[in-house]
């Protein structure tokens, strides 16, 4: 039997206005906010039309790519493609009256997309952080969704994007400046990096991922770039060196963990922190966490869903508690995956034992954070219900048996 093949659910073509790359649909709409610049650009650039696939895998994900010849042949006999999805995040071109920029920031909250759980307040301050061209730094918990957030709010403005993960960068200086080469014909030449282009693009946004898990030489490297009064990236140390000028409206948006939990990170520069503003992420409630489960895993049961919620608040409750007998909570990112597991036929004993268990240490046997995390997962597992999460009868008859 063939493979079948996944067909998009729409097709565009990219035309290039001024600095900016549009994706127009077939029939004529404009899918430009949904897809990121670099793809958009290099379907420009490379002459081939790009499609929107959705995911098969239960979570509702959509990924933009090439529309090979192959799938064009299919879809010539197949039928026709599917109306696109009206719950895509939508922008629209920022105004710069200020009478207009009042409207668009606090109307902004339509462009939130479902999937993103934040406040209409804080989604409107890190509209009006980004109209107004600050620094903005996502600050809160791992897996809260300060990236979701960011790259968010670079569709809602549909501007050109670049992306850096600069927790996992090695070498600052050759990510964020670019590398001296050589060449038998060309001998010794310099090759500037992507982040050089990409502070020399007008009105683009630049997500710096985990800048808080940086190398302290990137932070170095980003100090002019980042204050208001200089925007300039310094391509040596050495004083006279070339210089490069932040192109006008350039907006950086960053994002970090900070606080007791991430004792393992480096400690950020508060000279750093202070070129940005401040955008702290909440950790979801229970009810907005089921609501996002639900919106995420609309084909796994509810009642299961609401107790990975219900798992995940009693453990951050537990861990923020002045007696926690566990140091971290549940994130948020770790229950998508827990459910993405349930979503393909694993149990929740089963889903945890793999996306949970490993995040706990497990030294002191009974007594540790493992031990601790298993027994509120199991009640779950067991019945359900979280009524009498530890009976403390039960668990002292048995501490009296083993001694």
């Amino acid at each position: 039997m063939a493979k079948q093949i996944l067909l998009p659910d729409v097709v565009c073509k990219v035309e290039k206005s001024g600095n900016r790359y549009n994706a127009w649909s077939t029939d004529g709409v404009k899918y430009t906010s949904e897809i990121t610049h670099g793809c958009r650009k290099n379907a420009f650039n490379g002459n081939y039309l790009i499609g929107r696939f959705v995911s098969t895998n239960g979570n509702k994900g959509t990924s933009w790519r090439r529309v090979t010849d192959k799938v064009m042949a299919q879809m010539e006999n197949s039928p026709t493609i599917n109306t696109p999805n009206t719950e895509a995040s939508v922008s629209v071109d920022v105004p710069t009256d200020h009478a207009e920029v009042l409207n668009f920031i606090h109307s902004s909250y339509s462009l939130k997309p479902a999937g993103l759980m934040m406040s209409e307040l804080k989604w409107k301050y890190l509209i009006r952080s980004a109209v107004r061209g600050k620094n903005i730094m996502m600050t809160g918990p791992a897996g809260c969704g300060k990236t979701m957030a960011a790259k968010s709010v670079v569709n809602s403005l549909d501007r050109p994007d670049f992306y850096f993960n600069l927790g996992a960068t090695q070498d600052p200086r050759s990510t964020l400046i670019g590398n001296t080469h050589f060449d038998s014909k060309k001998g010794t030449f310099f090759s500037k990096s992507l982040f050089v282009e990409a502070i020399q693009t007008p009105d683009a946004v630049i997500l710096l991922d985990e800048l808080s898990r940086a190398h302290p030489d990137a932070w170095n490297i980003l100090m002019t770039v980042l204050d208001y009064g200089q925007r300039y990236l310094r391509l040596d140390e050495a004083d006279g060196s070339d210089t490069i000028k932040v192109a006008d409206g350039v907006t950086f948006v960053a994002t970090a963990n900070i606080g007791n939990e991430y004792t393992s990170t480096r400690v950020m520069d508060k000279a750093l922190m202070d070129r940005f503003t401040i955008v702290e992420m909440d950790v979801l409630s229970e009810d907005d966490e089921t609501t996002l489960l639900n919106y995420m895993f609309p084909h796994v049961d509810s009642v299961v869903l609401g107790n990975v919620a219900k798992i995940a608040t009693l453990t951050r409750t537990e861990s923020n508690s002045d007696t926690a007998r566990i140091t971290s909570g549940v994130s948020t990112r770790t229950t998508v995956e827990l459910c993405g597991l349930l979503y393909d036929g694993f149990s929740l004993e089963e889903a945890a034992e793999v996306s949970i268990y490993p995040q706990y240490d497990n030294t002191g046997g009974v007594d540790s954070e493992r031990t601790f995390v298993k027994q509120i997962v199991q009640k779950f597992c067991d019945d359900g219900s979280s009524d009498d999460l530890f009976n403390e009868d039960e668990m002292a008859e048995a501490e009296g048996d083993a001694s």
